[in-house]
């Protein structure tokens, strides 16, 4: 199989990662020890195997993280009660509460109770409404983000471009097609939102420059979907069954990689796209959350 059309997501995520490195050691040098604390409740699988891999990158970078786990019958007022405790922590620059919670908990309450400045994960309505508006002072969702990065350092032109994003979702669909159409350097492109509710998407992903799949359905985009030389990224996370594997269960994005690759003029795997990329810019806010307690 060819590679040489691959946006290597782990490659320009240690890029990104190792530039903290001189961040985190000026920040010590002040007395600033950068502190993340994750909070988990219940005993989802794959939000263990998320948290552990955040865990194993702040460890890397030697940022300090603390991890708080919470049973599955919490109540919504404990888990605020703890959000609160965290809050009033100076240790910790950063709070991530990992998604999904328990249906009984709304998510709304959880995130509007955290420190606009402490949240991380860029979803306190402060920090939604700053990119609305286009105040760069906020944080921003991480997969957004990093998908941004992708882009500017793979030297793909957004300006003027026409971006369709697949999927309206709070944590990557809206936010991305927010930070695109900003009038900013790495964006300032045409951006049309598709959802379940729009009418023949294939037509939309056709005129598109850039696709950004963020939808939740496993292999939605095949190659029929794809204009010749497009850049295509693929955001979603699938779990299909396959019993190849010792699990029964394997990842698949929304993307049909194997038959869209060879139209596409730069693809991003699934894995090893968009995932490192979220970690890193994870990472990059949590340093700032601490380089602005300097004042």
């Amino acid at each position: 199989m060819a590679s040489n059309n691959l946006i290597d997501g782990r490659a320009i995520a240690k890029q990104l990662l190792a530039e903290l490195c001189a961040r985190i050691a000026a920040l010590k040098a002040r007395g600033v020890h950068p502190g993340l604390a994750f909070v988990r409740v219940g005993d989802d699988p794959a939000s263990k195997v998320y948290v552990g891999r955040k865990e194993q990158a702040c460890h890397d970078l030697g940022i300090q993280s603390e991890t708080k786990v919470l049973p599955e019958n919490t109540t919504e007022d404990q888990l605020l009660k703890l959000l609160q405790e965290l809050n009033g922590d100076s240790r910790l620059h950063g709070i991530l509460v990992q998604a999904p919670l328990p249906v009984h908990i709304r998510q709304s309450m959880v995130y509007s109770s955290l420190r606009p400045e402490k949240d991380v994960d860029g979803f306190h309505p402060v920090n939604v409404g700053k990119l609305m508006l286009g105040d760069p002072s906020g944080f921003v969702p991480c997969t957004p983000a990093g998908i941004r990065e992708l882009l500017a350092r793979s030297n793909i032109k957004t300006e003027g471009a026409e971006v369709v994003v697949l999927g309206r979702g709070n944590i990557v669909g809206k936010p991305m097609a927010a930070m695109l159409c900003q009038k900013q350097p790495h964006a300032n492109a045409t951006v049309t939102l598709c959802h379940s509710g729009t009418r023949d998407i294939a037509a939309h992903c056709q005129r598109a420059d850039i696709l950004i799949a963020a939808m939740g359905v496993p292999r939605f985009v095949t190659a029929n979907m794809i204009k010749p030389g497009a850049v295509v990224i693929d955001g979603g996370v699938n779990r299909i069954s396959d019993q190849a594997t010792k699990s029964g269960t394997r990842l698949v994005g929304d993307v049909d990689f194997d038959s869209v690759q060879p139209i596409a003029g730069k693809i991003t795997p699934n894995p090893g796209g968009v995932g490192p990329m979220t970690i890193a810019m994870l990472m990059h806010n949590t340093i700032r959350a601490a380089e602005m307690t300097l004042g």
